[in-house]
């Protein structure tokens, strides 16, 4: 039976991180290094998810509805300051994809964002970051490149987009401005205990 109002509290939580987010986007302000209002929603709901997962366990589908366990799952990918809380909930997806309760994609994307945060090649190919060089999105480092796209189907995802090719240098300058969020990033993940 669906607990509509658990289902409600998750999807406004999941709507608040979107709107924050593309708020700052809009801004330009999303680029780079954390900003500090988008943080401070991502632990703010990590927070009340974490209550309510010790009130009434993972909200999965069968209780939160679809939209609830999806907004679910996106305030745990997004809890990126808080590592315990992630390989928490990690533990608790992968036990309601096996039941069925969750799509078996959720587990996944989880396990690879946190493979990322940690400095590990991922699984399933969900996580991309952008070259320093020339800017383009790529996967982050895949732990088995020629059985991904196996594995995204066994889990309900469809293959790894084509890969793009080196483009154009960008300017040095950009480059190093790249590569010093991209050491920020490494050492606020540090910080944080990744």
């Amino acid at each position: 039976m669906i607990n509509d109002g658990l289902r409600r509290e998750l999807v406004d939580m999941r709507q608040e991180d979107l709107r924050v987010r593309e708020e700052l986007s809009t801004a330009g302000e999303l680029a780079g290094t954390y900003h500090p209002h988008m943080e401070t929603v991502h632990v703010r709901n990590a927070a009340r998810l974490s209550e309510l997962i010790a009130q009434y366990g993972w909200p999965a589908e069968d209780f939160a509805g679809a939209d609830g366990a999806e907004a679910a799952w996106l305030i745990a990918q997004h809890a990126i300051g808080e590592p315990d809380f992630m390989r928490l909930a990690l533990r608790l997806v992968r036990s309601c994809a096996q039941q069925g309760r969750v799509p078996r994609w959720h587990a996944a994307y989880l396990e690879d964002r946190i493979a990322l945060c940690e400095g590990r090649p991922q699984r399933f190919g969900t996580q991309g970051v952008d070259d320093t060089r020339d800017g383009l999105d790529r996967p982050w480092t895949l732990a088995d490149p020629e059985h991904v796209n196996n594995l995204r189907a066994s889990v309900g995802l469809g293959p790894v987009a084509p890969i793009p090719p080196p483009g154009p240098q960008l300017p040095l300058d950009q480059q190093r401005r790249n590569e010093s969020v991209r050491q920020w990033w490494a050492e606020w993940l540090k910080s944080r205990g990744w």
